[in-house]
């Protein structure tokens, strides 16, 4: 299936099924992102970063949410 059929069913869906659709596509890409950060994470890509942080926090240039 093409992105223009997907596209064209998407129109055609009632406002229930748009609803419904809305609700499980907003829940897919919240489940592919957080396995993006999962492997990113385990492949090491966020060490730096992380690193960063707690050195900015433990110097108090950071104040806990």
């Amino acid at each position: 299936m093409s992105i223009k059929e997907i596209e064209l069913a998407i129109t055609r869906l009632t406002s229930e099924e748009l609803s419904q659709f809305t609700a499980w596509f907003e829940a897919y890409q919240a489940q592919t992102w957080d396995k993006q950060i999962e492997n990113d994470i385990e492949a090491g890509r966020l060490d730096k970063i992380i690193k960063e942080a707690e050195e900015s926090f433990q110097s108090g240039r950071c104040k806990p949410l």
